[in-house]
């Protein structure tokens, strides 16, 4: 057993540690609250996304949801475990941050080597939005295209192929409102005549041009926040060790 001394002098270190580790699980327990909020919003708000024309849907707002309440559950845990300065509930709290920086790392690097493949699934589903489109009920794609004033996938032109097209024409989400004009049904119809007042630019183009010409810091980021998990590791282990071989108990 250590001398009454040598426990005096680990005390204001583990006091130290603590105060780090408490720290960061709060901040931890505040990025579950917004991971949470995003996946509640995303659930509620997010009608027009355009995974939600598709057959299956997305379940992003649904894996939101559950991992932001884990991390809440947990961040509350180390905050407990911490204050209580229990040596096997830090290393339970290590182990669960462990885990989730492995599946950061690993979905990163799967979405970074799979990135084409996703990207063509994508905009698999663009075209079967496209194509079922019938002008109600289907706001998703009016608004992407009124917010990002674009028009079919690869451009105006990728909506002649479409039953709509030939019923209705282009879509009125396409009109170049910043342009000044006001798109007649004729317009719409004929292709030569609607060039001159649609939207040039094509949607899906524009949302993977945006996304690849940020890829560098997206992934900076990801794996920045996956990092973050190491600093916690490190601490609820080395407080955990201080509090087992000093046989500190927290009064």
């Amino acid at each position: 057993m250590s001398p009454p001394s040598a426990r005096l002098q680990t005390k204001p270190v583990i006091t130290c540690l603590k105060t780090f580790l408490f720290s960061y699980s709060l901040i931890f327990w505040f990025t579950g609250v917004i991971l949470l909020a995003v996946g509640v919003w995303g659930k509620v708000n997010l009608e027009f996304d355009l995974l939600l024309t598709s057959d299956k849907g997305t379940n992003a707002p649904y894996v939101l949801i559950g991992t932001g309440a884990a991390i809440i559950i947990f961040g509350l845990f180390g905050c407990f475990a911490t204050c209580r300065g229990s040596p096997w509930m830090l290393k339970l709290y290590a182990m669960f941050l462990m885990v989730v920086f492995l599946a950061e790392l690993v979905a990163g690097i799967s979405g970074f080597i799979f990135r084409h493949e996703i990207k063509s699934v994508l905009q698999g589903v663009y075209n079967k939005a496209e194509s079922v489109y019938s002008g109600k009920g289907n706001e998703d794609l009016d608004r992407i295209q009124r917010t990002l004033q674009c028009c079919g996938e690869k451009n105006y032109t990728s909506w002649a192929n479409t039953d709509y097209f030939k019923k209705e024409g282009i879509p009125k989400s396409c009109c170049n409102m910043t342009a000044g004009v006001n798109c007649t049904s004729a317009e719409l119809k004929d292709l030569n005549t609607a060039a001159s007042v649609v939207y040039q630019r094509g949607c899906f183009s524009m949302m993977t041009t945006t996304l690849e010409a940020n890829l560098g810091i997206i992934a900076g980021i990801s794996f920045g926040i996956a990092f973050f998990q190491l600093i916690g590791i490190f601490l609820a282990c080395c407080l955990s060790r201080y509090i087992t071989n000093n046989q500190y108990e927290m009064v």
